[in-house]
This record gives structure tokens, sequence and C-alpha cells, in this order.
């Protein structure tokens, strides 16, 4: 299948899978076109200001209203939130995980999904699978996902339409909309932050001016496809923190068109436009934000997305990769391919590490005596790597999995052992 998709970010975008399904005048005639159903889906109040507001108007076979049971508990899942919490102490050490496994058995996205750390205003989540979803359905009431495909492409399904996405790609799906996950290759993985916070926007340019980090036009829509398909189905729901599941008699990816603010979206991350200093010292890392959830203090995210893509660095005379530093912040990072060039061992694609408020961090021992001895006066292209942040003002609280489990590496903090004293 090849997908033609449309640009934008925060645009009112109009698709539909069959001409004329596409009221022209109303939202919600009398008698929709094609006698399909109306229906509004809202991502946000009804009376915050026009362009904050997120809606979209579906045209679909039937209701989303209509489900076959009342919605039954799923016990067996390691999802976890603030509704839904460990209760486990986070302790203030550095910390850093291996990657996921792969599984051995069927394994599909939501059946694959992990928690590995939440706070007030979002989580995120690791996912392995190697079996598509077939007559099961998601979505997700607590918050947006963004996904991060680390290992193999994925297709998502979704009632507004179609998104393949592969490593390098992030898919956002929003509050609310049903999906389906299928697997294009054998076998997939990556991350997922779950944003509860304020929708993701992008960032302010200030007086980097009218161009570069991520552009508007390379954020893409679902491509126009729907499904009549009846039979003895499932929606899974994330609510509260927890997974329930309902029995339908229909797949509810059947919006046949649809106009609006509110609809998932790709970025492809190899699209975005670096800046970084040209001449002295290290830049900030929200010099690198892709996507950021505001709070209503000024300047402070619930979560910004940031990325370490290839790059030159040029910066003479300069300590050139990130400094030593402690920070308000809280930062979650993971490496979707290549070397991280503040950690050439340990930190590899797939794993995670996690640096909470006032943690001190910074490059191992091997990356110091590296940086500390090399001609700052040539340039270095940092080539095929790949790495990210999910930034947030709050700290990220551990789940058991995350801080008892296979996962973890105990040995981390031996990776500054062999800093001395030079004074």
């Amino acid at each position: 299948m090849t997908l033609h998709y449309q640009s934008g970010f925060g645009n009112h975008f109009s698709t539909e899978a069959e001409q004329g399904a596409l009221p022209r005048n109303q939202n919600a005639p009398q008698k929709p076109p094609l006698g399909l159903y109306a229906e509004q889906l809202s991502g946000s109040a009804f009376t915050v200001s026009r362009h904050d507001n997120l809606r979209s108007w579906q045209y679909r076979l039937r209701p989303s209203v209509l489900h076959c049971s009342q919605a039954t508990l799923v016990k067996d899942h390691l999802l976890r939130d603030q509704f839904n919490p460990d209760h486990v102490l986070t302790p203030p050490d550095q910390l850093r995980w291996n990657p996921l496994p792969l599984p051995t058995e069927a394994t599909d996205f939501v059946s694959g999904l992990v928690t590995l750390a939440y706070h007030s205003g979002g989580a995120t989540h690791l996912y392995a699978c190697n079996q598509s979803m077939t007559d099961t359905f998601f979505y997700n009431a607590d918050g947006d996902f963004l996904i991060v495909p680390q290992l193999g492409r994925l297709r998502f399904k979704t009632e507004m339409g179609v998104i393949d996405a592969k490593p390098s790609e992030i898919v956002v799906i929003q509050r609310g909309i049903r999906f389906q996950v299928e697997c294009l290759d054998k076998e997939a993985r990556g991350y997922i932050c779950e944003n509860q916070g304020a929708p993701f926007i992008l960032p302010n340019r200030g007086p980097i001016g009218a161009n570069g980090l991520a552009e508007e036009r390379h954020f893409l829509t679902p491509v126009a496809a729907y499904e009549d398909r009846a039979g003895d189905l499932t929606l899974l729901a994330k609510f509260r923190g927890q997974l329930w599941s309902m029995a339908i008699a229909h797949s509810p990816l059947d919006v046949v068109a649809w106009h609006g603010t509110y609809a998932p979206y790709k970025y492809d991350l190899e699209d975005f436009v670096p800046m970084f200093s040209a001449r002295i010292d290290h830049a900030d890392p929200s010099i690198f934000t892709v996507l950021t959830s505001p709070t209503t203090s000024p300047g402070t995210a619930n979560i910004d997305f940031a990325i370490f893509p290839e790059r030159w660095m040029v910066a003479e005379e300069t300590f050139r990769p990130p400094y030593y530093h402690r920070n308000i912040m809280s930062e979650l990072m993971g490496l979707i391919y290549g070397q991280y060039d503040a950690k050439e061992e340990g930190f590899v694609p797939g794993g995670a590490s996690l640096h909470n408020c006032m943690s001190g961090h910074g490059v191992d021992q091997q990356a110091f005596d590296k940086a500390t001895h090399e001609d700052t006066h040539q340039p270095v292209r940092y080539r095929k790597t790949l790495a990210f942040m999910f930034e947030s003002s709050d700290v990220w609280q551990l789940t058991d999995f995350a801080l008892n489990g296979p996962l973890k590496q105990a040995e981390y903090l031996s990776c500054w052992k062999g800093l001395e004293k030079h004074f």
C-alpha cells in the first residue's frame, strides 16, 4: 500500500475515503451523506480559545456508542500511571536499563506494553511485539501516546486513517482515538511517552526566528481509510490507569470522512533542523526540542520531547559532549540507533536512562578522556546516531518493574568510578 499523507501541524484538515462522504455546508446535517452518522470527537473543552480548540467531525458507518458488553477489568498487565501507581520509593540515584527483550510467544502491541516511570502529568512505557492486532482495538482515555519506534516498522490503523512508521519516525495518537497496530516486520520494539497534560505543540523559536527545529510542513496526518467489518471483536481501553475490555460487533475504524483539528500525526526525526553552538561552549539540550507539553508556568514544560540527531560539532576549545550538570528538570532518555556521544558504552539502542531532579549526571570516564584530548579546531560529524529525551518539570516515579526488574543495570554508577581529581 502506498500512503499519501497531508502535511502540516495544528491545521484544519479534511479527508474522505469515499467521494461525497464529507458534508459541504453543515457539520451535522439532518441526514449526512451516504447514510453515515455524524459524530464530534473533542480533545479540548468546548469553550477554549479558537486556536487551542481541538475537535474533529467524523462521518462513520456506526456511532461509537455501540458495544455489546459492559467493560470488564483486565488484571494481567504492567501498565501504571498516577491513577494506578506502584507503591515503591524512587531513589535519587542515576539509573539505566537494558532493552526490553523481544517476545518469544505471540504478543501484540497492547499485550507488550510495560510502564517504566510516571508522574502527575504522564508516563513512559516500553513496548515489544511480534504479532499484529487483528480482532482487538485500543484507545487511551488518560492521555496522548507519543510512540517512538526503535526496531521494526508498524502500521497504525486509526479511526482517522492509516499511518506507517519506521524507526526514526514518531507517531502521536491523541486521547480517545481508537486504533489498531499491525507489525510490518517480524518484530518491533520502542518507547511511548504518554502525555496526560496539555497537548503537544511546537516550541516557540524565540531569537532563532522563522525557520529551524521541527517544521510544520513535515508533520503528516493519516491517509483516508475505513473498515466495514463485523464479527466478535474486542475494544480495549486505558481508563484511570487500568486496562478495560469491551465486546463489540463491528470494527470501530469505520470513519469514512472527517474534518477538524484533532487527528493523529507522524513526523520523521531525520527532518529536524538542528541548531547549535557555532564557536564556543555547549548549548542547552532545550535547543533540540521537537514537541512540548506546556504548563501554566511560562517556559516550564510538563514534558519536552527532545532529540539528539546526526549533526556537526564545531565548537572550539570547548568540552563538546554534554557537560556535567544537575537541573530541576528530570531527564528520561532513550536511544533509537547508533551511539550516544556522552555514553559510548552501556547505553544501547532500546535501553533507557533516568537522571531525576538534581541528580548529577554527565559523560562517563571514557567520554571524558576523549573529549578533553581531542583537537577541537577540527569539526566532528556525529553520524548514524539518534537519541531522545522525555524531559519533565515533574519527577519521574519508578514502577516496581523498573526498580526491581531484570532490565535495571546494577553497575551503572561505576561508569563514573574512574573520574579522578586533577587539581
